[in-house]
């Protein structure tokens, strides 16, 4: 089976969690937290920080690792360096996504998490 190595950024501010709609794909739709593929030659945090420069037209921080999810699509294998990270500058624009919502620890379940992000949740609820 196929891997594909992503990151994703866990953008918390003032007890909140900045969570994407999928806009397009198979997983059109699903939420999940912001992100993108690792380019060659990139370090996970290299890429995080490009891929929310395009994804959201914004300036993040990577702090740290919060937990490396590994999970099996039916398609492929998933293997995805989530990081907890805060917002330098920016407005958070949605270029791909077609909603965003900042959560709370209250919030956190009320969306549909893509599979693999749903072990995460239990995780960020501890840190907000």
């Amino acid at each position: 089976m196929k891997t594909i190595r992503v990151v994703a950024a866990i953008l918390i501010d003032t007890g909140k969690v900045f969570a994407t709609q999928r806009g397009y794909g198979e997983f059109k739709d699903g939420w999940e937290f912001p992100g993108g593929k690792i380019d060659a030659g990139e370090t996970p945090e290299e890429a995080l920080v490009r891929e929310i420069k395009e994804e959201l037209d914004t300036e993040i921080e990577v702090l740290k690792l919060l937990d490396t999810v590994e999970y099996d699509y039916p398609k492929f294998h998933l293997s995805m360096d989530c990081f907890i990270c805060k917002i330098k500058f920016g407005n958070l624009v949605l270029k791909e996504h077609e909603a965003s919502a900042w959560l709370t620890k209250e919030t956190l379940y009320s969306v549909n998490w893509l599979p693999a992000d749903q072990g995460l949740i239990p995780l960020i609820e501890e840190c907000l």
